[in-house]
């Protein structure tokens, strides 16, 4: 048995995500993930933990058992809520290793850096210098971070640490709700980044698209393509696509074209596929492709790129050639994570993101 099953057998998950006095929260992640993320970040006995996402408090307590009997965790979240209720529990358990504090994760915590792993549960813009600063040489983060700027198109990076540098060591398929600068009730349903249009009736449908640069202020082009995919003029059935719902989203992001959009309709199933002011059309994750009409340019774009991906025998998101690009900006200095077709790399010129225009 290694250290981590004894972790997960210590801990009673329903005492954190389905209290009796302090109730349910639906801010908690599958256990399955938890565990791959936690195997990938290699707590040791001694450590000290940064957590990004507080959460349910599971995590966080599990995390205090790996790193026990010398070592402490930094909890942080932005919900004043969630940190109460964790830190409640805790309390009641006799947790006495893990510290929950209320405030932005994209910071850290530097109060009580330096931290051996760091590990966040939500997916920030790109990696924040503020994380790799406050890590220790050779320490190790476990992030969730997107490759291209639209909502859902994520994947979960292990990083290594050296001399603040940050260094790719592994890649899988894997998401989490978007961090948020304030606490929000509906981020599950509509993400608060990348979203350009959103119809809230009389069920939340939303489009994020590639090309919001060259979209007018009123969002006329987003508006227009989710129109035409809420009452497409075409389907039809592809193959079964949800298994390989990764590999699509991040094939596709490496393609680095400024027309990829992603939909979500009628908060009940997501859509990524070609978009402009005046056509549209999606492979939805059941396996479905809407366009605009039979003829539709965009339609014709995606099936290129279906039949190229399908060429490439649908690889897995581990197999990307992957890199992290420096960022600087007043808001949140740090790494964008880029993927690209090809041999894994992690380091290689940054190609142009696909959130700008091409040039001419």
């Amino acid at each position: 048995m290694t250290e981590l099953d004894r972790a997960f057998d210590a801990v009673p998950a329903p005492i954190y995500t389905h209290h009796e006095r302090h109730g349910e929260t639906v801010h908690r992640s599958a256990p399955e993930s938890i565990r791959r993320e936690l195997a990938a970040l290699q707590v040791r006995a001694g450590d000290r933990v940064l957590e990004i996402g507080t959460g349910s408090g599971y995590s966080g307590a599990l995390l205090a058992h790996l790193c026990c009997p010398d070592g402490q965790v930094t909890s942080i979240d932005i919900s004043d809520e969630l940190v109460r209720r964790a830190a409640a529990i805790h309390a009641e358990r006799g947790v006495t290793s893990v510290d929950c504090h209320v405030g932005d994760g994209l910071a850290g915590y530097p109060a009580a850096a330096p931290f051996h792993r760091a590990v966040s549960w939500c997916a920030p813009p790109r990696l924040p210098r503020a994380w790799t600063q406050q890590v220790v040489n050779g320490g190790r983060i476990v992030a969730c971070l997107p490759i291209t700027a639209l909502p859902s198109t994520t994947l979960i990076a292990t990083i290594t640490v050296a001399a603040g540098k940050p260094r790719i060591e592994a890649l899988a398929g894997g998401g989490y709700a978007q961090s948020t600068p304030v606490a929000v009730d509906d981020a599950l349903t509509v993400p608060g980044r990348w979203v350009d249009y959103c119809d809230r009736q009389p069920d939340p449908s939303w489009i994020g698209i590639c090309w919001r640069s060259a979209d007018d202020a009123q969002h006329t082009g987003a508006r227009s393509a989710l129109g035409q995919l809420l009452h497409p003029g075409y389907t039809d059935t592809y193959r079964q696509m949800e298994p390989h719902w990764r590999s699509w989203y991040t094939w596709t992001s490496a393609l680095g074209d400024p027309q990829l959009s992603l939909v979500s309709l009628r908060n009940e199933i997501r859509g990524l596929g070609h978009t402009t002011p005046s056509s549209a059309a999606v492979i939805l994750t059941d396996g479905r492709v809407i366009a605009d009409r039979p003829d539709s340019p965009s339609l014709r774009s995606l099936r290129t790129w279906l039949q190229r991906w399908e060429h490439v025998g649908r690889p897995a998101p581990e197999s990307f050639a992957r890199t992290l690009v420096p960022h600087d900006c007043p808001d949140l200095a740090g790494w964008d994570l880029q993927v690209g077709h090809g041999s894994v790399t992690t380091d290689r010129q940054p190609p142009r993101r696909v959130d700008e225009p091409r040039r001419p």
